[in-house]
């Protein structure tokens, strides 16, 4: 999906009912899937957005905004209506059929028709192609296939109820596997460090999905051992500034990755 974000920066919040003076406005390209994508590019890996725009200067803009990137946008497909994500369907994934199942990886998510995300999904699935799930907006009766058509379960808890850089995947898997930030998604990327399926979740839809409320290491190892009996083979429970939890079916004691500190630019 993607999605334009309109900006407005004031010294403080506005109270009820009140009109207060901003100093800066500016209107900035998002949408969780094009995020995804952008920050895969720039991380130097060959990346296409399957997606829908309006036909519109907005539309226009978000598709040179994507080539900029170096992100292929292949033939275009514009319809004239607000919401064209949900538009998205079973048509348009057959249409992109031979760039989903060339590709190497596979990045979906909620902000389209669920139905669809796991049909690209299986298609990705039945030409050996490395599919990242990212479940949201959160769906607490999420469909049990997306746990066995995902290879990596990826949730970033920005979407749920807190804010976190975009970057937090990456940087869990970088320091899982050992490879520094430059070369570590293009390695993961061509397998030669992937074996196990892997299910990412922050702590705030972890407790959507499985009832259970994230406060500590103990509560993320049992949404884990929660999620390994729905089918996932790996599961790494995402905790904010706290870093990770990884807990797999191979390797019963979890493990805590911790996080890196960084300058926070922008957290949307």
């Amino acid at each position: 999906n993607i999605a334009l974000n309109w900006n407005s920066l004031t010294t403080r919040l506005p109270k009820a009912g009140e009109t207060i003076l901003g100093h800066k406005f500016f209107v900035g390209f998002g949408g969780k899937g094009a995020n995804q994508c952008v920050q895969s590019a720039r991380l130097g890996a060959k990346t296409s957005l399957i997606c829908k725009v309006g036909k519109d200067s907005f539309g226009n803009d978000y598709v040179d905004n994507l080539k900029k990137n170096g992100i292929s946008t292949g033939q275009n497909v514009i319809v004239i209506v607000p919401g064209a994500n949900l538009l998205l369907n079973s048509e348009d994934l057959k249409r992109a059929s031979d760039v989903i199942c060339k590709a190497k990886v596979i990045v979906c998510q909620l902000e389209i028709t669920p139905a669809v995300s796991l049909e690209a999904l299986k298609m990705a699935r039945s030409s050996g192609v490395k599919t990242l799930f990212n479940p949201a907006p959160a769906l607490a009766d999420l469909d049990p296939q997306f746990y066995t058509y995902s290879d990596i379960f990826c949730c970033n808890e920005t979407e749920v109820i807190h804010r976190t850089p975009v970057s937090c995947f990456f940087n869990a898997i970088r320091k899982l596997l050992c490879l520094d930030y430059a070369s570590g998604l293009a390695k993961w990327c061509s397998g030669s460090h992937f074996g196990l399926r892997t299910s990412i979740l922050s702590h705030c839809l972890a407790e959507i999905l499985t009832g259970i409320p994230v406060g500590n290491l103990e509560d993320a190892e049992k949404v884990g051992r929660m999620l390994l009996e729905r089918g996932c083979k790996l599961v790494i429970v995402t905790l904010g500034a706290e870093g990770c939890m990884m807990i797999s079916g191979d390797e019963p004691i979890p493990k805590h990755v911790p996080a890196g500190k960084v300058r926070a630019v922008d957290t949307t």
